[in-house]
Parts: structure tokens; sequence; C-alpha cells
């Protein structure tokens, strides 16, 4: 990766005290955050739960001592009120490139795969959100999906201004759709008055391969042009192409392959408020073994 002009960024970490909380503080300290970056280390303490300040203090305490290396300044506040609540409304105030939280809280239910504030401020904030699994063990290598859609592009333009770190092996990832075999093409054919199906034909397996042949050469055209575009802003990908259920594929190849972190592009809020996130993003955020980025619609001053 050669030398890249990154700018400040203003980053959200919330924080409780949990490992994933803990772990999303060790990302963020691996960040190359440029000087001039601002992170705002928030706890919001929920009234019927007094007897969690002490620990909410300690855990500003200790996520302030890990970053304490960084170059950003880092300023620490504790808030009372429900957590989506006033992390959403305090993002909402102060317009964050990111906002960083970890996948479960110290109260989630043993087996919950994401804590409801996580579910929350997923689904409706407004700014890029960084979800971060524990344990942590490094940003080796970073995983981009791309389908050639306005919300990949824009994810793609956001991985392009991130501050990667140096080490950091980036790989953009298309998901070809699954190929129906010719049988079930055959089975869904009219069979009129015959009384039995049509058989697979030739022609039928012909149709397939040249379907086949004509989205790989698609899907090879949007990873060649995702490429170049990450490699504008000074970032050499390896492309990788699959076929299958996208989600399936894109969280076994992380898992295959050691990807400490997915970004994704999505959906943003309509004026109704209404959950946008799209289905994949959804499925990566609750399901993927390592930490996801998901980029929200919207302009952005990273996009």
């Amino acid at each position: 990766m050669v030398s890249r002009n990154i700018h400040e960024m203003n980053v959200i970490l919330a924080v409780d005290g949990s490992e994933h909380s803990s772990a999303a503080a060790r990302l963020l300290r691996d960040l190359p955050l440029p000087y001039g970056s601002r992170i705002n280390v928030l706890a919001v303490l929920v009234p019927r739960n007094a007897s969690d300040h002490a620990n909410l203090e300690q855990a500003l305490a200790d996520s302030k001592a890990i970053l304490s290396g960084v170059k950003a300044n880092v300023e620490t506040e504790l808030l009372t009120g429900y957590p989506a609540e006033q992390i959403s409304e305090y993002a909402a105030k102060n317009v964050p490139d990111l906002i960083m939280l970890g996948a479960k809280g110290r109260r989630a239910t043993l087996g919950i795969l994401l804590g409801g504030v996580v579910q929350q401020i997923v689904e409706y904030a407004e700014d890029p959100v960084l979800v971060v699994r524990a344990p942590y063990e490094g940003l080796q290598r970073i995983l981009i999906v791309t389908d050639g859609s306005v919300h990949s592009q824009r994810a793609m333009r956001y991985l392009g201004q991130f501050p990667i770190p140096e080490w950091s092996e980036v790989h953009a990832l298309h998901v070809l759709p699954p190929t129906p075999s010719p049988a079930l093409i055959a089975r869904s054919w009219p069979a009129g008055s015959e009384t039995m199906a049509p058989v697979p034909s030739y022609e039928t397996e012909e149709m397939l391969a040249k379907q086949a042949e004509d989205e790989e050469r698609q899907g090879n055209a949007i990873l060649g042009e995702s490429v170049e575009t990450l490699l504008d802003y000074g970032i050499e990908a390896k492309s990788v192409l699959l076929r299958g259920d996208a989600a399936t594929e894109i969280i076994e190849y992380a898992k295959q392959n050691e990807i400490g972190l997915i970004v994704a592009g999505s959906r943003g809020l309509s004026k109704m408020r209404k959950l946008l996130l799209g289905s994949l993003s959804r499925k990566l955020v609750h399901y993927a073994g390592c930490s996801v980025l998901i980029v929200k619609g919207g302009d952005h001053d990273l996009v």
C-alpha cells in the first residue's frame, strides 16, 4: 500500500466495559488516524441501573488508556438515558465520520448474536457504523463487498479514504447468483398437455452455460472497476469472484481467510425512518464472525 493522504476524522466510540467494546477500542487504536482527528468515547447510564455508574466510569477510563497513543484528541463523556437513543442523538448533533461499538454489551443475553442497542444503532444511524466482535486479533485482512450498486460504490470510496493500517491486505469480493440446474429449469417450463415433465435438453444446458459466462464477465468487470477505484486511493486489492448465496459465501470466505473486517454498503434511512438496512448487510452484521463496517447512503465527508 502506497502512502495515502487521509484527512482528520470525527469518531464516536460507545463503550460499556464489555469485552466487545474493549475490542472496539483496540481496533480504533490500530487505525492510523491523522492529527486533528477527534474521538468521543461515550458510555450511557440507564437510570434504573444506577449501580452501573462506577463500572461505566471505569470503562471510559480503560478505553482512554487504550487510546493513549493515538494522534487524535480523545474525550470521554458519561450520558444518562437509554443507550440507543442517547448515542443516536449525540451522533445527530456531532455528525461523526464513524460510529464504533461492540457487538454485545455486558448485559447481552447468552446466545443473542447482536445486542439490542447495537441492533438499533446499526439500523437507524445515518452515519457509517463499525460493529466490532471480540476477540480482536488485528486487521491483517480487510474484505470489501461489491456488487456494482451505488451503495457498494459509496462504500468503496469510503474505504478509499479510511485510515487502513499499512500492514492490512484488502480483498474485493463479488458474489454471482447461484446457477439453477438444467433439471430445475426443465421443471419450471409449462408442460402443456403433456403428462410428463420435460427433461433437461442440450439447449437448456447451453443457455445456462452462456448465462453463467455472461454473469462471470459482468462480475469481473465490477471487480475490475472496484480494484481500480481503490487503486486511485492508493490501495492495492485482491479481487475474488464467487458464486452462490451472497451472505453465505461472504461469511464463509471471511472465515476461511481470517478476515478481520468486512466492509459493505447499504441504503440509508428514508424520511419515514423505516428499517432500510439491506438484507445482506443485516445478515453480515448478525452472523459474520468478524467485525463489520456498514456504510450507509447519503452525503458524507469521506465519500
